[in-house]
């Protein structure tokens, strides 16, 4: 992205107060701290409005909040050819970044969080492109009937964030050679393959780059916002900034444990898939892990420790399960968990 006429500073604007909504950039092509920046957005500042923070990976691959690293993506070839492997904070799927595709999140106070207006941020921008989309599903943002852009949200306490890609001219081949997409879910999306689903917008619009998209954005986002702050390149590290691509690098944070499991259930619903998988001693279940692409990423973590030390019966999981407090919007998977594992042998 070209970067002329933007105001350049060190991460010490991660705590300014801001009463304006602003556009904030990233200066890095790199996941790690690009995602480190995007928690620092959202937990480190005290602004009153919404941000738009625009960002790019270099060959990434990042997965949801719960997904199963060892699973997703063929990440031994990534890390062989260069690439990197990075977890985001929110739920759903695994997605692939290259200079060719462009990153967008808003950061908002709750009360501000408004997910229609940020989607019409989308949409506005690339109809003033030439590019009729719409919002379809879960999570997806569709033209001429393929994906351009995959959305995951991410609420705690009083922040919230809606991140997500635009593909304006993204490798589709390295895409395929290191992203494992489960036959189930492309049976369940009615494809054969990833690439079949996905297109970029430079395909429906000949000649369009990423700084063409990326300057579209800002100017629906400062439509739609009255944004009239500078926009910020933001660059350099501060000990809050280092302590999260820390946690962003390490192992623990990307593949967490690798255990061998005594049981696993597998099952595919209209709001994404679930694994559960037990290890047990002596009939009880010592350690749970739950891997998802739901969208709801603290309901998923919440299941595996509730189900520690329980003996390995349908009643006493179901039980558990059914006392297990949730949000409103998540109660319909809780339900279809629960019905679910009560037509599962255990």
């Amino acid at each position: 992205m070209k970067r002329l006429g933007q105001q350049k500073v060190g991460p010490f604007i991660l705590q300014t107060n801001w009463q304006q909504a602003s556009i904030i950039v990233s200066s890095s092509y790199d996941p790690w701290y690009n995602l480190a920046v995007e928690e620092m957005l959202l937990h480190g500042t005290q602004q009153t409005d919404t941000i738009l923070y625009l960002w790019q990976n270099e060959n990434t691959v990042v997965i949801g909040r719960n997904q199963n690293a060892w699973k997703e993506c063929r990440w031994k070839l990534l890390h062989q050819e260069g690439g990197k492997l990075a977890r985001r904070l929110s739920g759903g799927g695994a997605v692939f970044h290259d200079l060719g595709n462009l990153n967008f999140t808003f950061i908002a106070p709750r009360k501000k969080y408004d997910l229609d207006k940020q989607l019409e941020v989308i949409l506005q921008a690339v109809a003033g492109l030439g590019i009729p989309a719409e919002f379809s599903g879960r999570n997806d943002i569709l033209a001429s009937g393929r994906k351009f852009s995959g959305n995951a949200f991410y609420k705690d306490g009083d922040r919230a964030y809606h991140h997500g890609t635009i593909l304006v001219a993204v490798d589709f081949a390295r895409l395929g050679r290191y992203l494992q997409v489960s036959r189930e879910k492309m049976a369940a999306k009615g494809i054969d393959s990833v690439q079949a689903r996905v297109v970029n917008l430079k395909e429906l619009k000949p000649g369009l780059d990423v700084n063409l998209v990326g300057e579209a954005l800002k100017a629906s986002f400062r439509a739609l916002y009255h944004a009239q702050g500078e926009e910020v390149v933001i660059e350099g590290f501060n000990e809050k900034l280092r302590d999260l691509c820390s946690k962003y690098t390490s192992w623990e944070w990307r593949f967490g444990e690798t255990p061998a499991f005594d049981l696993t259930f597998e099952e595919r619903f209209p709001w994404g898939g679930i694994e559960l998988a037990l290890s047990l001693r002596q009939g009880h279940i010592l350690k749970a892990w739950v891997y998802s692409d739901a969208m709801e990423p603290h309901l998923i973590e919440s299941i595996g420790p509730r189900l520690q030390g329980l003996p390995l019966k349908k009643e006493a999981i179901l039980a558990a399960l059914a006392e297990l407090g949730y949000l409103a919007e998540e109660k319909a998977i809780m339900q279809d968990i629960i019905q679910w594992l009560s037509r599962r042998d255990l």
